[in-house]
């Protein structure tokens, strides 16, 4: 069930009327929100609700036992094994027979390997990622162990954002579900605002540069250095308001319904570095990822060059988290080795002196330069723009310059608010304006075509 739909529209007022009726009632609401969150889930394929469930179960006994009884590590084992198994069997087992099976034919081994051909659950690695923060954070004592069951299985199968996120920790979510919530009439307007935010993200500006987009990259070959760049740009910008709109839509359906759902989008365009970059991006994963993946590998601690290799591990682990392919594992690289390779120089005076500005349009190409991997369909696909690009070679390039020209205003106000200057945009007059412009972009590029958000398919 997506977001941008009547579907939902229809499906989220029963549930939030039924979920007010029940609110001052704990034990009936969090039931009506966990059959209302595996109605949604379920709505994709019902099958995928045997694999959440048992899921859910494993993790909710492993959690009572690390808990309770002395063998702590064994279930703590257990659980991640399970999880890993999960996402290598659904995820990966394509790559990693599809690769097996090109070895063996380089190695003129006499071997057929079947590619596997695996369905792969929506939203599997977010709700997997979720749960097995819980279960270590439980096993390190940094939240108390859930003993209601209904109350876990409603915190992993929450339907705002168990599909694509915010990765969120158990420490502030299930808190919020031991008391009844407080919904407040700002709260419900609030969250529908934020709700209507995301919505113009999504179908007015991700879904319109999707169509360029994917025109150009589809077929690379057919176009020039100038179209193949601003393809590029033009991606950045949707891949962000794509996944920025709809964690707008699930914080603002939660926020309605009287749950505080973490910041994953903060104007990651207007970092200023490699490092701030992933501190503004998908928020809630990097920090799964510095918490569970750096940190335990020694993070920021030992010689230099250790650390540098923390850095360059976890962001190719990461990488290969977004996709089963080479593409993600070499995006993931270049991210890792931009970062490792720019932490010494930020804080030179020469870095600390340059223009705010300079550094921002810096991260951005850099930034952009990694997201040719993110999107081309294969590596050889990759290689082709990066040439192309390269040669500077203009025949007639195709730039989509009204729509890209409301992405540069939309950028602009970004940077503004990041700067000094941010109490411009607190004037009502802008502040209307730009409402107005955003039904006016909503009424014109609305596509109807109700595409599916990117980060499904991780």
């Amino acid at each position: 069930m997506l977001f941008h739909t009547w579907t939902f529209v229809i499906f989220f007022t029963i549930t939030m009327a039924v979920y007010l009726l029940l609110r001052r009632h704990t034990n009936w609401r969090l039931l009506w929100l966990l059959i209302a969150s595996y109605v949604f889930y379920g709505w994709w394929n019902p099958l995928f609700l045997i694999l959440i469930f048992y899921s859910t179960s494993l993790e909710y006994l492993a959690g009572l036992m690390i808990a309770d009884t002395r063998y702590k590590k064994t279930w703590l084992t257990i659980c991640l094994l399970n999880s890993t198994l999960m996402l290598g069997f659904f995820k990966y087992a394509g790559f990693f027979t599809e690769n097996l099976r090109t070895l063996f034919t380089i190695l003129h081994i006499p071997l057929n390997v079947p590619v596997a051909n695996i369905l792969l659950p929506v939203g599997i690695s977010f709700f997997t990622f979720q749960s097995m923060s819980y279960i270590i954070d439980v096993y390190y004592k940094k939240v108390k162990v859930e003993r209601h069951f209904i109350r876990y299985a409603s915190f992993v199968a929450m339907f705002p954002q168990m599909v694509a996120g915010p990765i969120e920790r158990g420490r502030n979510i299930l808190p919020q579900l031991r008391h009844a919530p407080v919904i407040r009439k700002l709260d419900v307007s609030d969250g529908l605002s934020l709700f209507l935010i995301g919505l113009v993200k999504k179908v007015v500006l991700a879904d319109f540069l999707a169509i360029y987009v994917d025109k150009v990259y589809n077929n690379p070959s057919f176009y020039d250095s100038t179209t193949l760049i601003f393809a590029t740009y033009a991606f950045a910008w949707q891949i962000y308001f794509d996944f920025s709109g709809y964690t707008d839509m699930a914080r603002g359906v939660a926020k309605a319904m009287g749950i505080r759902l973490m910041l994953n989008f903060n104007n990651p365009y207007t970092a200023v570095d490699i490092g701030d970059f992933w501190r503004r991006w998908h928020i809630s994963l990097s920090s799964w990822f510095k918490d569970y993946v750096y940190v335990p590998l020694g993070g920021n601690r030992g010689f230099k060059y250790k650390v540098y290799w923390n850095v360059l591990l976890t962001m190719v682990i990461s990488g290969f988290w977004h996709g089963a392919a080479w593409t993600f594992i070499i995006w993931g690289g270049l991210n890792g080795l931009g970062r490792v390779l720019t932490i010494d120089l930020e804080k030179t005076q020469f870095y600390l002196k340059t223009p705010k500005i300079i550094k921002q349009l810096l991260v951005f190409h850099f930034i952009c330069l990694t997201w040719i991997f993110f999107r081309a369909a294969n590596l050889s696909d990759a290689m082709l723009i990066l040439k192309k690009i390269c040669q500077f070679n203009n025949v007639s390039p195709e730039i989509p310059v009204f729509l890209l020209s409301a992405v540069g205003l939309i950028w602009i106000y970004q940077l503004i608010f990041s700067s000094k200057y941010k109490w411009l945009l607190e004037n009502s007059f802008v502040r209307v304006g730009g409402m107005v412009i955003a039904l006016v972009l909503f009424l014109i590029f609305s596509t109807g075509a109700n595409k599916q958000f990117i980060y499904f398919q991780f």
